[in-house]
């Protein structure tokens, strides 16, 4: 009852969502804690942290379809705000090393020893301490966006002109975070971890909780995004993507409604990415690429925009092919398979798998009710 007061599910596919998250969650668990290793159903602990990763993607697709499949704002930079939240726990993450480095070294990271630091840069200061650590994951993404949406939106940038700004945007923060001069590990960026909140990284119960920890975090995105989605806010958003020319003549502060939402989804792709590092062990520039925002695109586009549980969805299962055309003979031909897909779906199911299941089934609702015309009689 508290979580239906507070939050709006979604009708019975939220409920459905939101149940095979918990369920498949727990029972991956149950698989890797309780089965034998010798059993063909036991989940190893590697495909426990690669479904961890998939979860952290799924987060970050709900984050973007939040304000491109309801306020029209295609965002082709969201992963600089992934791969902030990331480094913001990657910082956390290295000072917990310590003493245990390979220069041993108390206070600098092993890269800055190489470099020849002779002190901690000041923005380092207070990664040392988890809820200071915890704050920029949602802070340093929510800045970002909240001033490069300042800037773009109060300028009227929208459309194509906008998408273009916010890929420059990430292909400048990688840029700038290759700079070994810039005190962030330069082209191999953070890795090496040893404890998260004193807890050693590689056991296989700190995997699991991270994984129920990226589960968690999916729902809760969910929830939120829902429930900002289906309020008087979200309404506005939605005319705002249809008609935003008439929605600022009716007196709303378009720009206004962008830059908080805007801000919001900058913070769920942060929280994805800050979960995302600990799970793979490594953060360098590579993921502020602009071909990663895209391939998010595709995610939302296969999963079905403006749905919040198709763009999970196509979070998933497009990283799972990816999982499997990159291992193995298929490697070579990753791209040609996305490249397919995207063309596949923009074609033959424009809006996505998600919606158009929901088309099928309203198709199928409406010819349930259509009355039957009497016949004359013979």
């Amino acid at each position: 009852m508290i979580l239906q007061r507070y939050f709006v599910v979604g009708g019975i596919e939220g409920k459905i969502f939101l149940g095979l998250v918990a369920g498949i969650c727990l029972l991956i668990v149950g698989l890797n804690m309780f089965v034998p290793e010798t059993s063909a159903f036991h989940v190893p602990t590697y495909v426990v942290a690669l479904m961890g990763k998939y979860l952290c993607y799924a987060t970050l697709a709900l984050a973007l379809d939040l304000v491109w499949g309801y306020c029209g704002i295609l965002s082709l930079g969201h992963g600089a705000f992934f791969a902030l939240g990331g480094y913001a726990m990657g910082m956390y993450l290295m000072r917990q090393i310590g003493t245990r480095g390979v220069y041993g070294n108390p206070e600098l990271p092993d890269f800055m020893v190489f470099l020849n630091w002779s002190e901690l840069p000041w923005y380092w200061y207070g990664f040392d301490w988890f809820p200071f650590a915890f704050f920029m994951m949602l802070f340093m993404p929510g800045l970002l966006a909240f001033v490069f949406g300042w800037l773009t939106f109060r300028s009227r940038v929208t459309g194509v002109y906008f998408s273009i700004m916010s890929q420059a945007m990430t292909y400048a923060m990688m840029l700038a975070f290759f700079r070994n001069d810039m005190g962030f590990g330069g082209n191999n960026g953070l890795t090496d971890f040893k404890d998260i909140l004193g807890f050693n990284i590689q056991t296989d119960g700190t995997r699991l909780v991270l994984f129920l920890l990226s589960g968690l975090l999916l729902i809760l995105c969910y929830l939120v995004s829902k429930f900002i989605v289906t309020s008087t806010y979200g309404k506005v958003l939605v005319a705002i993507r249809d008609a935003e020319s008439r929605t600022r003549f009716l007196g709303y502060r378009v720009p206004n409604y962008k830059i908080l939402v805007f801000t919001i989804s900058a913070c769920m792709a942060g929280l994805a990415g800050a979960l995302y590092v600990p799970q793979v062990g490594i953060i360098n520039p590579s993921e502020f690429s602009p071909a990663n925002s895209i391939e998010a695109v595709v995610w939302v586009a296969v999963g079905g925009r403006g749905t919040l549980i198709g763009a999970a969805l196509g979070g998933i299962v497009v990283n799972f092919l990816k999982t499997i055309f990159t291992t193995g003979f298929l490697a070579p031909y990753w791209l040609f398979a996305l490249g397919g897909l995207f063309i596949f779906v923009t074609l033959v199911m424009p809006k996505g798998i998600l919606g158009t299941l929901y088309s099928l089934k309203n198709m199928s609702f409406d010819k349930s009710k259509t009355p039957r015309v009497p016949q004359p009689a013979e």
